[in-house]
């Protein structure tokens, strides 16, 4: 994985979407919006991502999320992985997440595997839109040299 991310890579800190939300990386104290985004719509997450993560879990508790967004937030830090909130606007509310993972084979050391999700509370033109604007981002701010879509239908 060393060859993952370019050595100067600097990961964006903040990406606008639209005037109604934006893109950030997620840390622990996001835990209390996460919380009822994630846990209002376990089952929809579940059918995700149940399988192959086992996530989320029936019973995650306010302190297990923290635990896992501050680990979320220390494995950007060091560019291991990439978990970026889409947020209102005022980031009152958490409509979902993208994920940049790593992908774990030797024959793609510049790949990743990128998934989202979004609630259906979230205004139309951010679930309308997320799913164009992900593949343009990630081509026109990431550095890699594969993208694979485990668990979305994009191009």
């Amino acid at each position: 994985m060393d060859t993952w991310l370019p050595a100067d890579f600097e990961h964006p800190a903040f990406v606008a979407l639209d005037g109604e939300a934006h893109l950030r990386p997620i840390r622990a104290a996001d835990a209390d919006i996460d919380m009822i985004a994630v846990m209002s719509h376990r089952r929809m997450l579940w059918e995700i991502y149940g399988e192959a993560w086992g996530w989320p879990p029936a019973g995650m508790t306010r302190e297990q999320d923290e635990e896992d967004l501050a680990r979320h937030a220390r494995e950007m830090v060091e560019h291991r992985s990439f978990n970026y909130a889409v947020l209102a606007s005022d980031e009152s509310a958490l409509y979902g997440c993208v994920y940049i993972d790593p992908v774990e084979t030797e024959d793609a050391p510049n790949a990743a595997e990128v998934s989202w999700w979004v609630i259906p509370s979230a205004p139309a033109s951010v679930r309308r839109d997320l799913d164009a604007f992900v593949p343009r981002w990630l081509a026109s701010s990431w550095p890699f040299a594969e993208i694979r879509y485990p668990f979305n239908d994009a191009a």
